[in-house]
């Protein structure tokens, strides 16, 4: 049965829209350096979703033991991770403004800093579950309550590691680990069905034994009753999230060209327009 998440919604809508706005800023800090910009705002409503309600966290104690924790496998998205971790307070937007500059602890891929809350480097496509299943088997072995979650893009399941990790999971019974796939149905260089056929993603994980929700990635409210319902003892869980590359600006929305490009000024006062007039239908979409 759905649960009313109206109230937590809206609340998790305003840090969507937070963070939206420090991706285009960072995006255009950057200068003449390029940034991932398209794969960062398919996951805005994920990464929102877990910092802002979702995960156990403490940021006045980051090294704290029973925190759940967060990995970015696709670590190109992490435009979403600082934005996110922003928001929540581990990193300054002074400190948002360094992305991508010399000497920047914010690279264009995330490199551990407990500090910041950035629990993992990633970049290298498909170590991401990996970690997340050791993390969680570990978390079971000590008899721990955390979970871990792992956003995974739908062109990284090009890569072998992510099936021996869906193969992996379900024999470990861990039932502590949630993956969501960012299906947004593009890649660096084109889109999946050119490059790699990625179809039928809720029944191939399904036949490899976890628990599968496929939903709307940008709607608050799916994602609330996925992460909130009752689930089976010793499944491990997944969401596969249809998402829009580009998500929020009508200039990078499926257009694959923001995968990875150099923010304009004149798109910039654009999108930051776009994102200040907001209209309903788009609010009502994906509250």
């Amino acid at each position: 049965m759905k649960t009313d998440f109206s109230k937590e919604a809206s609340s998790i809508k305003s840090f969507s829209k937070n963070v939206r706005s420090k991706i285009l800023d960072m995006a255009y800090e950057a200068g003449s350096n390029s940034s991932h910009f398209g794969g960062a705002l398919s996951i805005v409503e994920i990464i929102s979703t877990l910092f802002s309600y979702q995960m156990k966290i403490d940021k006045k104690n980051p090294e704290w033991s029973d925190r759940d924790r967060f990995i970015l496998s696709k670590g190109h998205a992490c435009l979403a991770y600082y934005a996110a971790l922003s928001e929540v307070g581990y990193i300054s937007n002074e400190e948002l403004k360094t992305f991508e500059k010399d000497g920047s602890k914010l690279s264009g891929h995330p490199v551990k800093n407990i500090k910041y809350g950035i629990e993992f480097s990633t970049g290298s496509l498909g170590i991401g579950l990996s970690i997340g299943i050791g993390l969680a088997l570990a978390a079971k072995r000590r008899k721990k309550l955390n979970k871990t979650y792992v956003i995974v893009g739908d062109g990284e399941c090009n890569e072998g590691s992510i099936w021996e990790g869906a193969l992996a999971a379900p024999n470990f019974k861990l039932d502590n680990l949630y993956v969501i796939i960012d299906k947004n149905n593009l890649q660096q260089t084109g889109s999946t069905n050119d490059i790699m056929k990625t179809e039928n993603l809720r029944e191939k994980w399904l036949s490899f034994g976890w628990n599968v929700k496929e939903l709307n990635g940008h709607n608050i409210n799916e994602l609330l009753n996925f992460f909130t319902a009752d689930k089976k003892e010793g499944i491990p869980n997944l969401i596969v999230a249809n998402t829009i590359k580009g998500k929020g600006f009508s200039f990078s929305e499926n257009n694959n060209n923001w995968h990875h490009a150099v923010m304009t000024k004149a798109l910039y006062e654009k999108a930051k327009k776009e994102l200040e007039n907001t209209d309903d239908n788009w609010s009502k979409k994906n509250k």
